[in-house]
């Protein structure tokens, strides 16, 4: 059976390795693959920006919302162009 883990436990894990820890240390303190640490970590870290820092999960989340409003405003083009025709 695979495991799951909440977020504040991945974010945990990822802050540790952040704060100086190895990836093995971590992976083996908490019986966790290192693949899995080395991810989560990933994810976490922050990245610098003009305006400040930002994680890759923020990115990620931003790209879905950009995506779907886009997609919700083709969908209020095509109906805009349906009411004008009338």
């Amino acid at each position: 059976k695979r495991r799951t883990f909440t977020e504040e436990f991945k974010t945990m894990i990822a802050e540790l390795v952040a704060s100086g820890q190895s990836v093995k240390e971590v992976s083996r303190e908490y019986s966790l693959s290192e693949t899995a640490v080395r991810n989560w970590s990933k994810k976490k870290a922050p990245i610098k920006t003009e305006e400040g820092t930002i994680s890759l999960e923020e990115i990620n989340r931003i790209r879905k919302e950009n995506a779907r409003l886009k997609e919700e405003n083709e969908i209020l083009k095509k109906a805009m162009a349906i009411f004008t025709k009338k």
